[in-house]
């Protein structure tokens, strides 16, 4: 099998670049090692920035999601009891975030994909890339219970941190630059309207908490919990219970409650692999880098890999420069970083570490009444959250 490029991974990422290059009049092929109906049902992030809700528009994949979006223009900071609402569109110039869960463009892309596109390959196992650094890198890969190899003249790794397409980076070329934190995530899901119109961003003495939506009859809420937590140690109405504690608001606010009908606990990082280029093989979202879900970064990020990828290929299938493709991974990592930044300075800000002092308590209430009182802490925010330009 031959293509121009294989894509290794059927996340939004790699289905958005199959879809970017058809328009463009690239050839791809792209192998998903699950089946189908797990990477639609596969449930990760829900908040899509300015920018990736114009590229999925200009692509068009857009209808649904204006449809069944939700388009929110700001989120809720609470602390010390107080509530103080950070107003998007009046910050940015008029920009602000769409609620659209990966699961749903996933399932959009694919449908796009299959009636037009160029071949998808469920169940297809990328086993290796080999000859990344020359202008011919193949990807080995089993299908339908056959080793087959798939030729290229560019692969994109988007197969997440587990995947294969890192490893085709000689160790001595790469640099990692990490942080794990000592704390995660219990998510649910609630089959229970959401309780606010936008999203709320709780710092409480006993943690962070987040209420958060997935359409306007399911809620998502999350508690911090001690990393190493097992979900199932915690009982519904104990979540609930402490939901409530960390929400609470002096004017009275109530949080509703509903039938929990999954929760899972997800651990939290920041990883940056540099570079995230190697030959003619070009690494995009989970494979490069990841944030902790904080400042709501990890599916935007991909996208703005993706579409640095493609319209560096489109610029040299037009000009014959190789320019952008060469400059794709300082490209990516300036916006990388600045990512990286803004979700650690959110995770940092909202969480309360283990061993955190009354000293470091009282920094964190000051940033938040700072952010609640200076429109330039404010604006930093707001467009740190609404995202960073795809440029």
């Amino acid at each position: 099998m031959r293509t121009t490029v294989g894509i290794i991974g059927a996340g939004p990422a790699g289905l958005l670049l199959a879809r970017l290059l058809h328009n463009a009049g690239i050839d791809s092929v792209v192998l998903e090692s699950r089946d189908r109906e797990y990477v639609e049902r596969r449930q990760r992030a829900g908040i899509l920035e300015q920018g990736t809700v114009d590229v999925l528009r200009a692509a068009g994949a857009g209808a649904r999601m204006d449809r069944e979006g939700l388009r929110h223009d700001g989120i809720e900071l609470r602390f010390d009891r107080k509530r103080h609402r950070v107003d998007f569109p009046a910050l940015t110039g008029g920009r602000s975030v769409m609620v659209y869960a990966q699961t749903e463009v996933c399932k959009d892309l694919i449908a796009l994909q299959l009636a037009d596109g160029g071949p998808l390959l469920f169940e297809a196992e990328a086993l290796a890339v080999e000859d990344a650094d020359s202008d011919s890198p193949r990807v080995r890969f089993r299908h339908e219970g056959r080793e087959d190899v798939l030729e290229c003249e560019y692969v994109v790794g988007c197969d997440g941190f587990w995947g294969v397409a890192r490893n085709a980076i000689p160790a001595e070329l790469t640099q990692v630059f990490e942080r794990s934190y000592p704390f995660g995530w219990l998510g649910i899901l609630a089959d229970v309207p959401p309780s606010h119109d936008e999203l709320v961003y709780a710092r409480h003495d006993r943690g962070f908490a987040l209420l958060s939506m997935r359409s306007p009859s399911v809620s998502r809420l999350y508690l911090q919990v001690p990393d190493g937590t097992d979900a199932d140690e915690w009982g519904d109405e104990e979540i609930w219970d402490e939901l409530e504690r960390r929400f609470e608001t002096a004017d009275g606010w109530k949080l509703d409650r509903g039938p929990i009908t999954q929760k899972s606990v997800t651990p939290m990082r920041s990883y940056v692999h540099e570079p995230m280029r190697h030959g003619h093989l070009f690494l995009a979202g989970d494979a490069a880098h990841i944030v902790p879900p904080t400042g709501a970064k990890g599916l935007n990020l991909a996208v703005g890999d993706v579409v640095t990828f493609a319209r560096a290929l489109t610029h040299q299938k037009e000009t014959g420069s190789a320019q952008l493709l060469d400059a794709y991974s300082e490209t990516c990592l300036r916006r990388v970083w600045q990512a990286e930044r803004f979700s650690y300075d959110m995770t940092t800000l909202l969480h309360r570490t283990p061993d955190a002092t009354p000293f470091e308590d009282r920094l964190q209430l000051a940033r938040l009444e700072r952010i609640a009182g200076a429109p330039s802490a404010e604006t930093d925010l707001a467009e740190g959250y609404t995202g960073f330009p795809l440029d």
